[in-house]
């Protein structure tokens, strides 16, 4: 039986060349996992979803294109994320822009090592965990690493970006 080929996305690179410490966790889906797919990543997975953040892509009307990363549970309040911007307007980007904005595909979008640098914005409840799950770059793999370097090698903003729970 062949040797499974060990995994490096530009997002471990990236990890590695500034030294940062992580852990990637693989993990095995079928296909289309449905809308949830954050909180059932975390499960198939086995991480706490309380750690785990999903990435979107956003367009502010000032700012342009923006990275946002919240807990797999939420859902970003986009009024929210413009006032924390500077724009007056933000809206989710289509699908299928993902791949030439990011260099991601859908449901392995990677706060780090996109194609560009883009401004970032990730979920306070961040800072109530000393690490922090984040996507590697592909599907079927997560990164987690200490909290303050996610922000730092993201160089993000922290703020209240979701949506109140009902």
């Amino acid at each position: 039986m062949a040797k499974k080929k060990a995994v490096i996305t530009n997002a471990m690179r990236m990890l590695q060349s500034t030294k940062i410490d992580f852990e990637a966790i693989e993990y095995e889906y079928e296909g289309d996992i449905g809308d949830n797919f954050g909180e059932t990543i975390a499960e198939i997975a086995g991480i706490n979803p309380e750690i785990s953040f999903k990435t979107l892509v956003v367009r502010g009307d000032k700012k342009g294109i923006m990275v946002v990363c919240i807990p797999v549970c939420c859902e970003v309040d986009l009024k929210k994320l413009a006032r924390l911007s500077g724009d007056k307007k933000t809206e989710m980007i289509h699908v299928k822009e993902l791949l030439g904005l990011t260099g991601y595909i859908r449901g392995g979008v990677s706060p780090i090592g996109m194609k560009k640098k883009y401004p970032t914005y990730i979920h306070s409840s961040c800072m109530n965990n000393e690490k922090t799950a984040v996507s590697g770059g592909v599907c079927g793999l997560t990164l987690i690493l200490n909290t303050d370097e996610l922000i730092s090698v993201c160089d993000a903003a922290v703020g209240d970006i979701t949506r109140e729970s009902v």
